[in-house]
């Protein structure tokens, strides 16, 4: 028998079977003996039979894939959540397509006739802007919509961040403690609701040990605009102590200048702090004192908020944040008696 040509009947007879119990074995999801599936899946590869996935959807009206909009995989964060999230929803039966898209939320306009083509089940947008025209059609196309690491005012979607506003907060008090007082900011994307909340967190923390920003400067969360926000920032003679970097991606940048190009010792001369903990974070090169991201439980939550509404129809926006803890190493001086390099807390 032709591959082309074998049907779901055919396989239900080879395994002595019905055919609905042949469709219940390759639905994600469906009830089904182990015994059962043995029997199913040795009859299909006996014959060569996989399911017709397109038709599938065209019959339940349920595709199964779920669009991911991210800004830019350049940032180490994003390429771990992508593979996270990836794996997270193919346990669950479901499969990731990508989109790449700018930050601005005109941008994601530009892709959003191809999102609806696809006729995904939902949307992630991580660090991405949500556009009226973007929620418009989702709500109109009834398509759930989840921001990851991003937020909104409004409450139409379901959000999961850090808690961005507290890590500002403990990078503010880990530095006043550490006796620095020439406090400075590199901010990133200024449209971000994590830039805001980070250095809204930040301001709170130096003001309330009776401190305010020594310098600020604004990188974009991209590294080149990182680096020319240092080297600015650095050109006097009355520089900071102590610089917080909105992410850690762009922290490397700055690293990269004050040793590289200024001849500046960190910490010796001047204090690191960044926002994230990515791998590279723990290199001895960069040896970086910054916020953790949770990344598995800010996935596990998207995941959960997005398939709520998928599969209950729950209906209801979800606004999760979840604590990060301050991890401390070499590129900050310490506060007396603090713990050893790697350890979290404040």
């Amino acid at each position: 028998m032709a591959r082309d040509n074998v049907t779901s009947l055919d396989v239900a007879r080879r395994a002595g079977v019905s055919q609905s119990a042949v469709s219940r074995v390759f639905t994600p999801g469906a009830s089904v003996s182990q015994s059962m599936t043995d029997r199913v899946l040795a009859a299909a590869t006996e014959l060569g039979y996989r399911p017709n996935v397109l038709a599938r959807t065209m019959i339940t009206g349920k595709s199964r894939l779920i669009g991911l909009v991210i800004a830019y995989l350049d940032n180490q964060f994003y390429p771990e959540i992508l593979e996270k999230l990836s794996t997270s929803l193919q346990q669950r039966g479901y499969h990731v397509l990508v989109f790449m898209a700018q930050q601005t939320a005109g941008n994601i306009d530009d892709v959003l006739e191809e999102i609806m083509d696809y006729q995904v089940d939902g949307i992630v947008l991580a660090s991405v802007a949500m556009s009226s025209v973007l929620a418009e059609r989702c709500d109109a196309a009834g398509i759930p919509v989840v921001l990851f690491n991003r937020a909104e005012q409004q409450d139409r979607f379901s959000t999961v961040t850090s808690d961005n506003f507290a890590g500002g907060r403990a990078l503010a008090d880990f530095l006043v403690a550490g006796g620095h007082r020439r406090i400075a900011y590199i901010a990133g994307w200024e449209g971000a609701s994590t830039q805001r909340d980070r250095e809204a967190g930040f301001r709170a923390g130096l003001a309330a040990h009776g401190c305010e920003l020594f310098a600020r400067g604004v990188g974009d969360f991209l590294t080149e605009q990182a680096a020319k926000a240092a080297r600015e920032m650095f050109a006097g003679d009355d520089i900071p102590d102590a610089v917080f970097v909105a992410n850690d991606h762009m922290a490397f940048a700055v690293l990269e200048v004050l040793r590289g190009e200024l001849g500046l010792g960190v910490p010796e001369d001047v204090s690191v702090v960044g926002y994230d903990d990515v791998q590279l974070a723990g290199w001895p090169s960069f040896d970086l004192t910054t916020i953790r991201q949770p990344s598995n439980a800010m996935v596990m939550e998207t995941v959960s908020a997005l398939l709520a509404q998928i599969e209950e129809g729950a209906s209801r926006p979800q606004r999760v944040k979840i604590d990060g803890p301050l991890v401390v190493r070499g590129s900050a001086r310490r506060p007396y008696g603090w713990k050893e390099d790697g350890d979290e807390g404040v």
